[in-house]
């Protein structure tokens, strides 16, 4: 199960997006004033967040970028949902930092696929990151049956 951060200002596509994350076992937590989103992020500490890009006050771009540079939320994956959907609306919204675009109206099985790649992404990031992690790193030195090693007793 993973908690997932809805930044949406439409009560149906709300209802719409909470009730699809339920039902596929996430804990979905939505933000309906984008101007919230930061710190209702940094206190639901969510494993995906999903925004719409149309927002008012705080646009899902500047939310994006928001997000990309905020030291506890930066690694957080993010999925954008929009009306928009040109070719340079999503390079426009990946660069903002989202890693994922599903236009509006959206397809519910394309919606869950994209929630469960990304959460799957995040998760071998992590495990990636922790395998990489010098401080796993075992001390090159001799083994118990090579010259300089401890011999058995």
């Amino acid at each position: 199960m993973a908690k997932i951060l809805i930044v949406e200002d439409n009560a149906l596509n709300i209802k719409l997006f909470c009730d699809l994350l339920a039902a596929h076992g996430h804990e979905p937590e939505a933000v309906t004033d984008s101007r919230n989103a930061i710190d209702a992020a940094r206190q639901f500490s969510p494993d995906l967040v999903i925004t719409d890009i149309q927002l008012p006050h705080v646009s899902g771009l500047d939310l994006i970028r928001m997000i990309r540079k905020d030291e506890d939320l930066s690694g957080v994956p993010i999925m954008a949902v929009t009306a928009y959907s040109t070719a340079e609306d999503e390079e426009r919204i990946r660069g903002a930092g989202a890693q994922a675009y599903v236009s509006k109206p959206i397809s519910v099985v394309r919606f869950a696929e994209t929630v469960d790649q990304l959460l799957k992404d995040s998760s071998q990031d992590e495990t990636a990151a922790v395998v990489d992690d010098p401080a796993n790193d075992v001390a090159d030195g001799p083994g118990p049956d090579e010259a300089g090693g401890e011999e058995e007793a």
